[in-house]
C-alpha cells in the first residue's frame, strides 16, 4: 500500500485528538505525530504499514512519525494524543 506525501510539508498540524489504544482499529485519522502524556511503551503501526514497538517512551515525548494504529496489547504508555 502506497503512503500518501505529505504535502503540508513542515506546518504545523491542524487537529489533535485523544488515542484509545485498539488491537483491532484503526485511529479515524492518520497521525503526523502522538504525544505520550504517560512514560511506557507505545505499540503502532506506521502510515507504511509496519509494526514497531518504542520502547520506554518518556512522558512529555512528542513521537515523530505517521501512525495508522496505536495497539492496546503492548502499549503501556498513557494519555496518548493523536496529532494530524
Amino acid at each position: 500500500m502506497a503512503v500518501q506525501p505529505n504535502f503540508r510539508g513542515s506546518d504545523p498540524a491542524d487537529n489533535a485528538a485523544a488515542v484509545t489504544p485498539n488491537d483491532s482499529t484503526d485511529l479515524t485519522n492518520t497521525a503526523r505525530a502522538l504525544y505520550v502524556g504517560g512514560t511506557g511503551n507505545v505499540k503502532v503501526d506506521t502510515a507504511a504499514g509496519d509494526t514497531v514497538t518504542f520502547s520506554s517512551v518518556p512522558a512529555g515525548a512528542i513521537l515523530p512519525v505517521r501512525v495508522k494504529r496505536v495497539y492496546s496489547t503492548g502499549t503501556t504508555a498513557t494519555n496518548i494524543t493523536s496529532i494530524f
